[in-house]
């Protein structure tokens, strides 16, 4: 029997606010200085790289002399921003070798220029004001500078008292340490509150272990033939979807009327994307306060996803999503969670004699094992075999 041990995590808890006209503005600013310093730090990084061969990064406090307006923005923000940056460098590094992908190649010749370092896959980018993944900045948790107030508000740095919907409470012992605000694209306002907490892990019992198994319709089959019946959200929305983007197809560009089809388009992705979160929530939530330990397979989603036409497919039932989500939640709750080895031939192996079928192709979902005569559905064998391979990767690093 394993002995408990204490680890500490970190949880986040995310809520909608109302910020007034002042506060709204003030986030603005927030979140373009926090662009605004990315690209200006990314950018004379590589001028350093390219001239001295080592990518010196400047420090936020060295553009404020210049560009006095910074000032005004929350300090956290651009710190935080220098760190995101370093950490984004650090797994670029990380890779055993840098690549070009094939888009890039492929506009680099439209554009009849030459492949440079910055086009290397997963090289940090720059943000166009004209994209959606900057509208937001981090800040840190000072002195109860962060803080819920009467379940109504919450205190944040410079912005004081924002009107928040704070559909659930922050559990005692839970320490604050920092809050992200952003904005979707529908023009919605959040704060994302992390805090930092200390759990037990438990031991492991060989008798609550489930095993998952990838599937491309019904998410995964369990290792009892379980399947969850996932509603492809994104498949019954695709016909409205492509109307008002027809719509939009046909209107001046930049126009009154193009903004406003835009915001339409983005808040029917924003009900799909809702619609999918919440039914990953309860069903992760399902599985882990039944289940102490969870192996699951891991996938190459990207490849899958750009091979036989399973583009739609993949990314409409979220898996890797769907599984991060397993595993965090199975981290809280002190649970285990288990990825098996991505070679493992789960659906090639018997689960009863042990025998590997090498003639099994992938359009075959049912067979008979030659060696014992057991017959399988394919997916419930492979997640019965993800299912033992995880409790001996378990018992191995015990």
């Amino acid at each position: 029997m394993n002995s408990e041990k204490t680890t500490k995590l970190y949880k986040a808890y995310k809520y909608r606010i109302y910020p007034t006209g002042i506060q709204e503005a003030y986030f603005w600013e927030c979140f373009h200085a926090a662009r605004f310093v990315w690209n200006k730090m990314l950018f004379d990084s590589m001028e350093s790289k390219r001239l001295t061969g080592k990518g010196k990064m400047p420090t936020p406090a060295s553009y404020k002399a210049d560009h006095p307006w910074l000032k005004s923005a929350d300090s956290f923000a651009l710190c935080n921003t220098q760190l995101d940056l370093k950490q984004a460098y650090a797994e670029f590094f990380k890779q055993d070798r840098f690549h070009y992908s094939d888009r890039v190649v492929a506009r680099a010749k439209r554009q009849g220029r030459e492949l440079t370092f910055y086009d290397f896959e997963k090289h940090p980018k720059f943000k166009s004001k004209k994209a959606s993944n900057w509208h937001s900045y981090t800040t840190n948790n000072q002195d109860s500078t962060v803080a819920v107030v009467d379940g109504k508000y919450i205190k944040l740095p410079k912005a004081g008292l924002v009107r928040c919907k704070v559909h659930r409470q922050i559990p005692e012992g839970h320490k604050i340490k920092a809050a992200t605000i952003s904005m979707s694209a529908t023009g919605k306002f959040y704060v994302s509150v992390l805090t930092e907490i200390e759990t037990v892990i438990k031991p492991v019992e060989s008798c609550n272990v489930i095993g998952l198994d990838f599937s491309m319709s019904e998410l995964y089959v369990d290792h009892n033939g379980n399947e969850p019946g996932f509603p492809r959200y994104y498949r019954n929305m695709q016909a409205k979807l492509a109307k008002e983007q027809r719509k939009l197809s046909r209107m001046q560009k930049g126009s009154n009327n193009y903004n406003k089809q835009k915001r339409r388009i983005s808040r029917i992705h924003e009900k799909i994307a809702n619609q999918r979160k919440d039914f990953h929530h309860k069903l992760s939530n399902q599985i882990t306060n039944d289940y102490d330990t969870v192996c699951v397979e891991d996938l190459n989603m990207k490849a899958m996803s750009q091979c036989l036409s399973f583009g739609k497919s993949v990314h409409d039932n979220g898996w890797g999503f769907f599984s991060s989500m397993l595993e965090y939640k199975q981290r809280w709750k002190g649970h285990h969670y288990v990825e098996v080895e991505r070679n493992y031939p789960s659906s090639k192996l018997c689960n009863v004699c042990g025998l590997l079928n090498n003639k099994l192709e992938l359009s075959d979902r049912e067979w008979t094992c030659e060696g014992c005569n057991t017959y399988h559905k394919r997916d419930h064998n492979a997640a019965t075999n993800i299912r033992n391979r995880g409790i001996a990767i378990l018992a191995d690093t015990a």
